[in-house]
């Protein structure tokens, strides 16, 4: 059994967003994902084949999803389901603080 801490070990230089697996066991992915700054590349949209679970647990972010007006903001706490092919894309992330994310990935 590990003990971690989900605000430990972040790497002080974020070029990219960092992603890290928590848990792979079937179908199942658990990530924590820390962003600083970081957004999805301008035309770029996920279409992800698994459900994907968004808990923002630091941070903010604005979540764009096709088809649908307007960002969605979130804050600590937040959560978001983003069922399978669902196109989504991050617009932006907090530049001055860690926006840390844990995603569940899954299908039904």
């Amino acid at each position: 059994m590990n003990n971690a801490n989900i605000f430990a070990a972040i790497p002080e230089d974020l070029q990219d967003e960092y992603a890290e697996t928590l848990i792979r066991s079937g179908s199942l992915l658990v990530e924590r994902i820390v962003s600083r700054g970081q957004a999805t590349p301008a035309g770029q949209w996920y279409d992800q084949e698994r459900n994907e679970w968004v808990l923002l647990l630091a941070g903010s972010a604005g979540l764009r999803l096709e088809g649908r007006d307007g960002l969605i903001i979130m804050k600590p706490g937040d959560h978001l389901l983003l069922p399978a092919h669902c196109r989504h894309r991050v617009e932006w992330t907090d530049s001055a603080a860690d926006t840390v994310w844990l995603t569940i990935h899954y299908r039904d």
